[in-house]
């Protein structure tokens, strides 16, 4: 139980990464406020939670809205009593019109960025006021992508907004780690499932043409990455700070 009377806000929660990583989290000990939208995500998922015997909230939040951000890092506090941990994980990725930048559509950034950048600093600026607050620290653990390492991906919103994560990643572990406040940086490798993974224009050639790149031999799976935000998370990690971590199968090696 080694996030016990532990208190975290993960975003994202709904699917993928974040879901997985506030299941795991619960079951090493910590209470999760979930945020996210749909509703419908982050309901179901603490429904899941509670009925484990698990504490949990739901909290329908579009990280993207600094207001809604504020807000659900108070409700977090109004019903947990304190706020330790933050994940970051929401994203989206426009597989389908996130290309070809001499003729990108603005708005396809702009949306991007709202949530993959503006949406993580958000949350950390939220979570790092209320940790000052209470005065005794705490960790931050931001959801970058393997796609932040080189120019790669052929959606170029995505690429830089996950790569400008690196740096405010950085930045907090620089100007926050004297107040006892960690942040650290998870950049996962080629998953089953992206997000937005419906619009993908071609899953199957996808997943054929990266296998064959993975030393592993597979795809990753939000279960191969949820141990690590809990490791993080933990006290375990206690000198990793500013630093990222690719969990990616050897897919950069």
């Amino acid at each position: 139980m080694r996030l016990r009377d532990k208190v975290a806000l993960v975003t994202g929660a709904g699917s993928g990464i974040g879901a997985a990583s506030a299941r795991h989290m619960a079951e090493e000990g910590a209470a999760i406020a979930l945020v996210g939208i749909p509703a419908s995500g982050v309901q179901e998922e603490a429904k899941r939670l509670l009925e484990a015997g698990h504490r949990a909230l739901a909290i329908p939040a579009d990280v993207s809205d600094a207001q809604q951000v504020r807000q659900a890092v108070e409700q977090t506090v109004e019903g947990f009593g304190r706020l330790d941990i933050a994940v970051a994980s929401a994203a989206v990725q426009h597989h389908d019109r996130d290309h070809t930048l001499h003729a990108l559509d603005e708005s396809v950034w702009d949306e991007t960025h709202d949530v993959n950048l503006r949406g993580v600093m958000l949350t950390c600026k939220h979570a790092i006021g209320q940790m000052l607050s209470q005065e005794n620290g705490g960790a931050i653990v931001i959801i970058s992508s393997v796609t932040a390492m080189d120019g790669g991906s052929p959606n170029v919103s995505y690429l830089t907004g996950k790569h400008g994560l690196l740096g405010l990643n950085a930045h907090i572990g620089r100007h926050y780690g004297a107040r006892g406040i960690r942040c650290n940086c998870i950049c996962p490798g080629a998953l089953e499932r992206t997000p937005n993974h419906d619009i993908h224009p071609d899953p199957d050639g996808r997943a054929e043409r990266l296998e064959a790149s993975i030393p592993l031999g597979r795809l990753g799976t939000p279960e191969d990455i949820a141990p690590w935000v809990t490791f993080l998370a933990s006290d375990e990690a206690r000198y990793a700070n500013g630093a990222h971590f690719l969990v990616d199968g050897g897919l950069c090696a």
